[in-house]
């Protein structure tokens, strides 16, 4: 069951220009107001009315009080008892000498606990590493030392893993440890000793957070980038970072509302299917932030199973979900969709990698949810551009524009010219939410962090309105015979097949070309289509030179990291015996 809403574009629209909107959001003393900073030397536009810290934000969360916050399986904890085990995971952590600026590492999957040690960690003035939950021992061993965390707080399974690496990490002084047997390895607390399990947290004491000397632009955390190629580097985030989110989020959809004509709504809580990982930034800055800010409902699984999130959506009444496009297809296509009832379902939004245009009207016609896009990236603490309702209708292709805090521009290779409206180049980005740098990393920082811009390495273009237009991952552009190959167009031209639902191209190796172009697909269960129909299905929508010369099939979806990017280094290998 589906609820339909409009999502035509209406005759008048706009019905207000992205500059009369922003004119009206950010006037002063209006909640958008905008001020100037100096951000670590650069003056820089920010949210005048932000809250100061983490801290602060947990204060507000409190507020919410009675109302349901985390869910997870048959746990359920309200926002009055997630900052109960805050304070006291937080004194704890104070107890065992955790103060300004040291680092505690996260390891863990979607937990009740992660949005609880994340938040005693941050308003310590400590800094939180949250680890990928899906790496190995070795690489889980790699982030600690790099960060050179002094505590870990992980799960059960990650906790089996780094164990056999222990004598490696002499910067370890305590491990906490959730979810383990009473019988565990030495010199490991158990969290539940400190908090209790979920449901004993509205046991706990009503008591004060500590007190800490926060600034806005005090570390505050480290996100480690994807690593698709390379090792990951520690992007240091801030305090200013993460709140950026909350107002940026909430201008995208007043702006929304401008666009067509409507006052601006008011703040509601909603309820929120989490699908993706919290030691990404869309789920822990885009996301949990936010949630703690408005009292929305965080609905936390396992492990993303397609058929259990349509339960969930169903009993639980949830408004929105989404992260990665992968997510919306796989609700899409599934072959059991229709006997849940969905209608509850209003926003359907994806960021984190590229998104075929098909994927916006289908959204909304099996749906009936407005659909949402954007762009960040872990350097940016996420949101940087948003694009949602009538303005992703008309411009499907398109991430949005920026936030009104958020400068783009394009440039040329060298970095030393700025490109023209409409010319593709590297895109570079700055404002309120780009981070101090990578941790550790001089030479990586310089490279990537020039006064103030951080760039992307994505290639991209802006039309006249400002909108952001990613055409392709610099590295992943195809060059045959000179010719550029932007892998994104060839992949949307095989979206737009009815039978494909997962697409990639990759260059392969060509003596006298260089590369030529070659793409695996995922087709939708049930439906059919052979090389020689999506080759020339492409044909007649793209120039010849960009047709792949070979076209692979997966069985299942396509192969991609916890950020939902496509390892398009695992492709590789498929075309070597062809």
């Amino acid at each position: 069951m589906t609820a339909s809403r409009p999502l035509a574009v209406p005759d008048a629209w706009p019905a207000c220009s992205l500059e009369d909107a922003s004119a009206l959001l950010c006037a002063p003393g209006a909640k958008f107001e905008i001020d100037t900073l100096s951000i670590r030397g650069i003056p820089t536009r920010v949210w005048k009315q932000a809250l100061p810290s983490l801290a602060a934000l947990v204060a507000v969360g409190r507020s919410h009080g009675p109302a349901e916050f985390l869910v997870y399986e048959d746990e359920r904890a309200t926002f009055d008892e997630w900052h109960r085990a805050v304070a006291a995971l937080a004194g704890a952590l104070r107890a065992r000498g955790v103060g300004k600026g040291d680092r505690v590492a996260l390891a863990m999957r979607n937990l009740p606990e992660w949005p609880v040690a994340f938040f005693a960690v941050t308003i310590l003035g400590a800094i939180c590493v949250p680890l990928n939950a899906w790496w190995t021992g070795p690489e889980l061993a790699y982030g600690l030392s790099d960060s050179g965390a002094s505590v870990l707080i992980a799960d059960a399974e990650r906790l089996a893993r780094i164990l056999p690496h222990r004598d490696d990490l002499p910067a370890w002084r305590h491990m906490i440890a959730s979810r383990v047997e009473e019988a565990r390895p030495a010199g490991v607390e158990r969290l539940e000793a400190l908090i209790g399990a979920t449901a004993d947290w509205g046991q706990l004491p009503d008591a004060e957070l500590p007190v800490a000397d926060l600034s806005p632009d005090d570390h505050a955390t480290i996100f480690y980038t994807s690593g698709t190629t390379g090792q990951p580097k520690g992007a240091l985030g801030t305090h200013r970072n993460l709140i950026t989110n909350i107002y940026s989020a909430s201008f995208a959809a007043a702006r929304a509302a401008l666009r067509r004509g409507e006052a601006p709504p008011e703040p509601e809580p909603k309820t929120i299917l989490l699908a993706i990982p919290l030691f990404h930034v869309t789920a822990c800055s885009a996301t949990l932030m936010g949630a703690v800010a408005a009292g929305h409902k965080l609905v936390f699984m396992h492990r993303w199973d397609t058929l259990r999130a349509l339960a969930l959506i169903e009993r639980e009444k949830v408004n929105a979900t989404g992260g990665v496009p992968t997510i919306a297809w796989q609700l899409i296509e599934h072959p059991e969709r229709e006997r849940f009832d969905l209608s509850s379902l209003e926003l359907i939004s994806y960021g984190g990698a590229p998104s075929a245009p098909e994927l916006v009207r289908k959204v909304h016609e099996l749906f009936g949810a407005l659909p949402g896009n954007g762009w960040g990236m872990t350097e940016t603490m996420a949101t940087v551009t948003s694009h949602s309702a009538e303005d992703y209708l008309n411009r499907p292709d398109s991430c949005g524009p920026p936030v009104p805090v958020a400068d783009l521009r394009i440039m040329d290779p060298d970095g030393e010219r700025e490109l023209p409206v409409g010319a593709v180049g590297e895109l570079w980005a700055r404002g309120p939410m780009v981070v101090a740098g990578y941790w550790g990393k001089p030479d990586a920082t310089a490279a990537t962090f020039v006064d103030g811009w951080v760039r992307t390495g994505d290639l991209a273009r802006l039309d006249p309105e400002g909108f952001c237009f990613i055409v392709d991952r610099a590295k992943d552009m195809v060059i045959r015979g000179g010719e550029n190959i932007y892998s994104s167009e060839v992949e949307n031209a095989l979206y737009e097949h009815p039978a494909v639902t997962d697409a990639a191209v990759i260059g392969r190796p060509h003596r006298t070309l260089g590369e030529e172009p070659v793409a695996v697909v995922h087709l939708a269960p049930g439906a059919e289509a052979g090389e020689e129909e999506l080759r020339a299905f492409v044909r007649d929508r793209l120039a010849a030179f960009k047709v792949p010369v070979r076209i692979l099939f997966l069985d299942d979806h396509l192969p991609r990291n916890a950020n939902g990017k496509i390892l398009k280094k695992d492709l590789a290998p498929l075309f070597a015996a062809t």
